[in-house]
């Protein structure tokens, strides 16, 4: 083990956020930057998250460049001497940590740590080229091989289990033999780490950009069980044409279709992901809307939650339902009536395990609720204004999340039979629903009110009660059909109705 400096075969960049920095500390705090920033500068990676550790409370050092930046300043952990400070940099804001060292020296703070790649310090007031690496992890890097600082790093932290999947999906890793051995020994442990921990690890694993190997590979290691059991039971459920795999393998399909989906909405995406006809047709299908379905997905849940992991979330559980409500007709064909109703029960419960806020759960419910509602809409053309209507009455902001999810989910079911006709015809449906949220939301999702409970009740002498409600939504639905424009119309629309249903009564 050596624990002297080394200079590195390429050079570590950095930005200028730590030259800043440098100018913010004093020398006597003896400050080094650790784990993932070093091995962030070495791969030649964009910067997120800044960690320092010194052999001081790390506390007042925080508050310090928390001042020094007009940022915000946090007491993370008083016993371990743990602050944070979040500062604006650059038109950006970044979350730097300091701590206290974990143990006598700074060796012993590194080798307590993970992986062997997050194991490394450079000295913030010295040479920032040279790497304090005890343990190997440069040579880690150049092997492209993930492994754990000890035999005592997985053990010690079930949770870093999950931490292995998310590094090794982020960093394309091959995962060290001795390390593989630990987390399939130690995965079961994760039932013993809070469900809080659990669910934050999990969430960054569905944002690493492969979610769907990355899922696998939690399958192949048997650690989803630990954390979203109801995937389990998809597989080996077969399904009938014009389905190609089963429910599991379907479902892994949707993610990274989905991925890709999401992937194209980055202003700065790479211009192959839609070179296949399929993804340069749905790009082109969601071009006018690109903007404002970009804002979408960039929404943020709590504790930094990001929405394309919520929505990958949903796609996991898509089709949960399905083991349940298997059946095979008379005719061979095999169904799964109400799936999408079952599989809203098992991804409310799911999200209620996981601790989402209730909004989240919410919003995932909805999606897979919902999420067939597209492909329905799809075989009754041709789209009237008061289907849309329906459709965005029925799913709120989630709609735009299945509209997203809709394609990869037809990708998924069709495989390589899928022929353009189809695709193109598919596409203009979701294309239409996407048209009446962002371009006639006034007119066919959330037209003006024309009438009131109150003007029901004074006009037509009705009580307050549930047929309220009902007629009113009778009007909106012929207001956007256009058969009704001003409250005059609507009362006299309201009046031909009661008069039909008195009749027929």
């Amino acid at each position: 083990m050596n624990a002297q400096p080394i200079v590195p075969n390429r050079p570590l960049i950095w930005p200028d956020v730590i030259e800043a920095i440098r100018q913010a500390a004093r020398p006597s705090d003896d400050l080094y930057i650790v784990g993932g920033a070093v091995r962030d500068a070495y791969l030649h990676r964009r910067l997120h998250d800044i960690d320092l550790a010194t052999p001081h409370d790390g506390r007042p050092i925080a508050r310090r460049i928390a001042d020094h930046f007009g940022g915000v300043y946090y007491s993370l952990d008083p016993q371990r001497g743990v602050g944070r400070a979040i500062i604006p940099f650059d038109r950006e804001q970044l979350t730097i940590d300091a701590a206290q060292f974990r143990g006598p020296d700074l060796t012993t703070d590194l080798l307590l740590r993970d992986f062997t790649i997050n194991a490394m310090a450079v000295r913030l007031a010295g040479d920032l080229q040279e790497v304090i690496d005890p343990l190997g992890g440069l040579t880690d890097l150049d092997q492209r091989l993930l492994r754990e600082c000890s035999a005592e790093s997985i053990r010690s932290d079930p949770v870093r289990v999950l931490r292995a999947v998310r590094t090794s999906a982020n960093y394309r890793l091959h995962i060290e033999p001795a390390t593989l051995s630990h987390i399939k020994q130690y995965g079961a442990h994760l039932d013993r780490v809070s469900i809080e921990r659990v669910r934050d690890e999990f969430f960054q694993i569905l944002d690493t950009p492969k979610p769907a190997a990355a899922i696998a590979l939690l399958l192949h290691l048997e650690l989803l069980d630990h954390i979203v059991p109801e995937v389990a039971t998809m597989r080996a459920v077969e399904q009938g044409p014009p389905h190609q795999v089963d429910v599991l393998q379907h479902t892994l399909h949707t993610i990274e279709h989905l991925s890709t989906v999401l992937s194209i909405l980055r202003a700065n995406h790479d211009d192959a992901l839609t070179g296949n006809m399929q993804f340069g047709l749905l790009s082109q299908s969601l071009k006018p809307y690109l903007s404002r379905l970009e804002e979408h997905i960039a929404h943020e849940w709590p504790n930094g939650r990001t929405h394309r992991a919520l929505l990958l979330l949903a796609a996991l559980l898509h089709d949960a339902g399905k083991p349940q409500t298997r059946s095979v007709g008379d005719d061979g064909r095999v169904h799964f009536h109400q799936h999408e109703q079952i599989g809203a029960q098992l991804a409310e419960k799911r999200g209620e395990a996981l601790r989402l806020s209730n909004d989240e759960v919410q919003r995932l419910t909805t999606i897979v609720k919902h999420h067939m509602r597209p492909h329905w809409l799809h075989g009754a053309k041709p789209l009237t204004p008061r289907a849309i209507y329906r459709f965005w009455r029925d799913t709120g902001p989630a709609g735009i999340d299945i509209c997203l999810l809709a394609p990869a989910d037809l990708l998924a079911t069709y495989g390589p039979t899928l022929d353009t006709p189809t695709w193109t015809d598919y596409l203009e449906t979701v294309q239409a629903l996407l048209d009446g949220y962002f371009v006639h939301h006034d007119t066919v999702v959330a037209p003006p009110p024309l009438l009131t409970g109150q003007h029901l009740i004074e006009h037509f002498g009705l009580q307050p009660g549930p047929q309220i409600g009902m007629l009113l939504e009778q009007v909106r639905e012929a207001q956007v059909e256009g058969l009704v424009t001003t409250t005059q119309e609507a009362l006299e629309w309201i009046q031909r109705f009661l008069d039909t249903a008195t009749k027929n009564n």
